[in-house]
């Protein structure tokens, strides 16, 4: 396992995704960040379409074949999802860079107000991409898939909760059981979207936190 990918303005390499500074297409997919209200029925029937296989091997892997961060519409995507998922932000206008807010990390529940506590998690982290699907596309796609701001593949969250989480899959690690249902929604989602496969344990995890869901 990798270590974490982290997003304070550094690039922690690892695969629970810490990114400081650090393709297929479903109707179903909803788009950037948290999804708000679960549609349960849905999250079931695309889990029940994803694909269920073994992991493939990590040999080539490198978080390098995953380029990020973009810029988009002039913000590099880490600045663009600080400011999306924080409140009462304030930004440097000459690039964008966030330097004050306050956001809520919905993996471990605690509030933060300093930007440089904040990485950016890649919902499904990359190394699992990697072993799941990605290891077959190009470097253009690899790219679209870490700088994804219209599924919930990039969300702000606590340093310390992404680099718990590597680049383990739900059945490795989970966060705090409030968020169980949306984060089995948005992993659902994202690996609908890119078309990646689940391996059999990962897909029961997923089953039983969808179970949560009011």
């Amino acid at each position: 396992m990798e270590a974490s990918e982290s997003d304070n303005g550094g690039d922690s390499s690892s695969d629970g995704d810490d990114d400081s500074e650090d393709d297929s297409d479903s109707d179903s997919d909803s788009g950037g960040g948290s999804s708000g209200d679960v549609d349960v029925d849905e999250a079931r029937e695309l889990l029940s379409e994803l694909t269920v296989d073994e992991w493939d091997t990590t040999s080539g892997y490198s978080r390098d074949r995953f380029s990020h961060w973009r810029t988009i519409d002039g913000c590099d995507a880490r600045q663009t999802v600080l400011a999306r998922d924080g409140e009462e932000i304030e930004t440097r206008d000459e690039d964008c860079r966030v330097v004050s807010g306050v956001w809520h990390s919905p993996f471990d529940d605690v509030t933060l107000d300093d930007p440089s506590d904040i990485d950016i998690d890649h919902m499904v982290p990359l190394a699992n991409a990697w072993r799941t699907g990605a290891a077959d596309w190009d470097d253009d796609d690899r790219a679209d898939f870490a700088n994804d701001l219209d599924t919930p593949q990039l969300i702000a969250v606590s340093a310390s909760s992404n680099r718990a989480k590597g680049d383990q899959d739900p059945s490795q690690w989970q966060p705090v059981r409030g968020f169980h249902c949306q984060y089995a929604y948005d992993w659902i989602v994202v690996k609908h979207h890119w078309e990646l496969w689940v391996t059999e344990e990962e897909h029961d995890a997923l089953s039983d936190m969808l179970d949560t869901c009011d």
